[in-house]
């Protein structure tokens, strides 16, 4: 039994809401533990492994080990161009920890593989397995913490909060938002690192018991399925209609030069490898979009492209800003997406007022069920979900053909059994 299990069956699993063990009051009266904080990795902190034969060893003790196997991995968001693996982390009963560098190490797929029939344990597991998949690490079965956190009812679900408020530690989060493409990674950040996965085989047993106590364990394991096995996201079409203050460009040809501007700095922040926001700001592109600037002496006096820039620099942005100039209407991009939903809630009433209707009583309905079973709405249904059906619901709406609709918009089971009856009596309201 490890510390971090030792001191969670002496101490009460502590309440949802985030407080210490029976509301902070020991059995005496008195006030209840202090976290303790987790300042070094039980085995110390292990050397960063970036070559072959290192990471040859690795995976022979991690085939080896026992038990699920805790994995976290470091990007250098705000950095560097795209979300890839700075680092990663690995911890299992019998192994140890283990870091991993996928800059000297880029294909782990033989280490993904040594772990293809072991359960991984993965906090906020949507973020990091994009970039696992990219360096040949992908799991078949899977325990999200946060998502377990979530379901079980905690307000507070980073990894830190639920270390403190599950287990009774506390871990020091200072490096989280470093630039994890460093090399050589300094010791502070390491420690860091192999503290992430430290407890997060801990932190698992103990959300488990939770959510069997309450009913929810069977819930958590389709949400994993459902992660473990859902295919890459596709990419995404017209990335630059998501600039920061985007919804300032009304115009069609303001809209042309975010476009250009922003392909632009995409290029260039991809061939230089760095953040995007680093080469041109957000607030930059749509200064230059408002004001549609004629030349460079008009461009520089705009926020964002100030006498810091160089020439060649402030001619590069200006030559985007006069390609969307000399577009034909013809090629001006369409003021919004093309729409493959229901329309935004707030057109339903003039729209379909007897579809608002139905929408403000399901919202209520599902809302109200969300509180009683002690988890978030969101995770209950998705409110896109929520919106097809009342935008488009079966003609007659019965528990089985409102669980069919269900059913084909990705539900899972565990959601389909609860959420049907609360929807089918919003619909038949709206009915009478």
């Amino acid at each position: 039994m490890t510390d971090a299990q030792d001191t969670a069956a002496d101490t009460p699993l502590r309440t949802p809401g985030g407080g210490p063990p029976d509301d902070g009051v020991a059995a005496d009266g008195g006030p209840g533990p202090d976290p303790i904080p987790l300042l070094e990795p039980r085995e110390g902190v292990p050397p960063v492994v970036a070559d072959a034969e290192a990471l040859a060893r690795v995976i022979e003790a991690f085939a080896a080990g026992t038990g699920p196997v805790a994995v976290d991995a470091e990007r250098a968001s705000g950095y560097r161009y795209g979300q890839r693996a700075y680092l990663v982390q690995l911890r299992r009963e019998g192994a140890g920890t283990a870091l991993v560098d996928p800059v000297g190490c880029p294909d782990l797929s033989a280490l993904g593989e040594a772990l293809a029939d072991t359960e991984w344990i993965l906090h906020a597991a949507t973020q990091d397995l994009p970039c696992l998949r990219d360096i040949g690490m992908v799991p078949t079965e899977l325990f999200d913490t946060e998502l377990a956190g979530r379901l079980a009812g905690f307000p507070r679900v980073g990894l830190g909060a639920m270390v403190e408020s599950v287990l009774g530690y506390v871990l020091e989060k200072g490096h989280s938002a470093v630039d994890w493409s460093t090399r050589p990674l300094p010791e502070p950040w390491l420690r860091y690192a192999a503290l992430d996965v430290e407890l997060l085989v801990d932190l698992r047993d103990a959300l488990e018991k939770e959510l069997d106590r309450q009913g929810k364990l069977a819930w958590a394991r389709q949400e994993f399925d459902a992660i473990a096995s859902a295919p890459p996201a596709p990419p995404r079409k017209d990335p630059w209609r998501r600039t920061s203050g985007m919804h300032k460009v009304r115009r069609r040809r303001q809209m042309a030069v975010v476009r250009e501007l922003w392909t632009a700095r995409d290029r260039i922040a991809q061939r230089r490898d760095v953040s995007p926001g680093k080469v041109l700001s957000d607030a930059a592109i749509v200064e230059a979009a408002l004001a549609l600037p004629a030349n460079v002496q008009a461009l520089t006096a705009l926020p964002g492209f100030g006498t810091r820039m160089g020439r060649r620099q402030l001619e590069q942005w200006q030559a985007s800003v006069d390609r969307a100039r000399a577009l034909p209407e013809a090629q001006l991009p369409q003021p919004g997406q093309a729409v493959t939903g229901p329309p935004p809630p707030r057109a339903w009433a003039d729209k379909d007022p007897v579809a608002a209707a139905r929408l403000s009583a399901a919202r209520t309905a599902i809302s109200a069920l969300a509180e009683s079973l002690n988890l978030p709405q969101e995770n209950l249904i998705t409110p896109d979900t929520v919106r097809r059906v009342c935008w488009e619901p079966p003609q007659d709406p019965t528990p089985e053909t409102v669980a069919e609709v269900l059913a084909g918009y990705g539900a899972r089971p565990w959601q389909v059994e609860q959420v049907t009856p609360a929807l089918v009596k919003a619909l038949r309201v709206t009915q009478a």
